[in-house]
């Protein structure tokens, strides 16, 4: 793979940079910023060069669609006062834009608007793929969370003009193969989400890898479920003994330790007040929606006896301050012995970078990754369309 670190020669050319900017918006407001602040060094880099900037990326799924709620206006403005130039965003039909008409002298930064309102990006058109390539001298792919894509201004594009990684495309692979390959044990793994069914590939991939599985939120629900606890009112996944059955005797046989919570906290509805129980005593009307502080104290101990830690999914419902106990209180224990170097640390997920965003800690994890699928599906050891065409 190609790196646009190492190019020369890249004074006065167009670089067509893929970026995933699908950040959440709420009445055109931008309610997280993680995902812009990311991409920013790469834009810089490349307008160090010299080099004239066409971005192609999304919001939301328009199923391709002009949808105005979902232009990407309000992230170009944004992006604007961070860089401190001009941003001009592109609404005309695409296959009417012209290269030589696409930048006048002064103009630095355009963007492409919205690149998911043509239905040919997500059916991977070559045709569309070929009219976006027409409009650069070179791509640069910095969408690592979007490269489990195999879409046209993802995948196809490749094949019409040179191609590079971007620099957080290759931080992201490089903290992925930390934890992958160039691994250093004891490895734990924390991980969250409420349905187990969609990470079996993942946890039964990593399991020959890790010396600790901890499973909290949702997920958590099911394991309890499979070992005779009663679990009230809380989401659950139904069907999936056998595979937490296959589980258990993956990690068994790989000689990978499974936690779970010892203790809960617990609420008649989302917007309660926490009650601290033990498993024997959760009610029928109970629903779990936190980690107890038994639970907590036992994984600082495996998080303080780990040399590499990977966390993926929240301790349970944050969002309301009475259950956000677990999720902060993991994130302080990793960043603190990160801090002090006593283990290399990833994290990954929409939620979990929502928890760390709450404490405003973003910067004290080794790696802090923003893609979801694409992060989930290369620890599976699946092949990335959007980095298979980089190769």
């Amino acid at each position: 793979m190609k790196n646009i670190e190492d190019q020369e020669n890249l004074a006065g050319k167009i670089a067509l940079l893929r970026l995933d900017l699908n950040v959440p918006l709420k009445n055109k407001d931008i309610l997280d910023e993680t995902r812009i602040d990311k991409i920013i060094p790469v834009i810089n880099f490349l307008l160090n060069r010299k080099t004239k900037i066409l971005v192609i990326s999304h919001v939301g799924r328009p199923k391709g669609k002009k949808n105005n709620d979902l232009s990407l206006k309000p992230i170009c403005l944004n992006i604007e006062k961070k860089i401190k130039k001009k941003i001009k965003l592109i609404t005309s039909n695409l296959y009417e834009i012209t290269k030589d008409k696409l930048f006048t002298q002064e103009e630095e930064v355009i963007f492409l608007e919205n690149i998911r309102f043509y239905r040919e990006e997500e059916i991977n058109d070559s045709k569309f793929a070929k009219q976006i390539a027409s409009l650069g001298d070179f791509y640069v792919n910095d969408a690592f969370s979007c490269s489990h894509r195999d879409h046209a201004s993802v995948s196809k594009i490749t094949k019409f003009l040179p191609s590079f990684a971007g620099l957080q495309l290759q931080s992201e692979i490089n903290a992925l193969k930390k934890i992958t390959s160039d691994i250093e044990s004891p490895i734990t793994c924390i991980i969250g989400g409420s349905k187990i069914s969609t990470k079996i590939g993942l946890i039964k991939n990593l399991t020959n890898k890790l010396d600790n599985l901890v499973f909290v939120g949702g997920m958590a629900n099911n394991i309890l479920n499979f070992k005779g606890f009663k679990v009230g009112k809380s989401i659950k996944e139904d069907h999936c003994n056998n595979i937490i059955d296959d589980i258990f005797m993956n990690a068994e046989k790989n000689r990978c330790k499974i936690y779970y919570p010892e203790d809960v906290r617990v609420g008649k509805n989302f917007d309660s007040h926490s009650e601290i129980k033990s498993l024997k005593d959760i009610s029928k009307e109970d629903i779990i929606l936190d980690i107890g502080p038994k639970t907590v104290e036992k994984i600082k101990k495996i998080i303080e006896n780990s040399r590499t830690v990977f966390w993926n999914g929240p301790a349970g419902y944050f969002e309301n301050e009475n259950f956000e106990n677990g999720s902060l209180q993991i994130c302080k224990i990793i960043e603190n012995n990160t801090k002090n170097n006593s283990l290399y640390s990833v994290v990954g997920g929409g939620d979990t970078i929502a928890v760390i965003n709450k404490t405003g800690s973003l910067n004290n994890f080794n790696f802090v990754s923003t893609a979801g699928g694409a992060f989930l599906e290369y620890l599976e050891g699946k092949e990335l369309p959007g980095i298979k065409a980089l190769n």
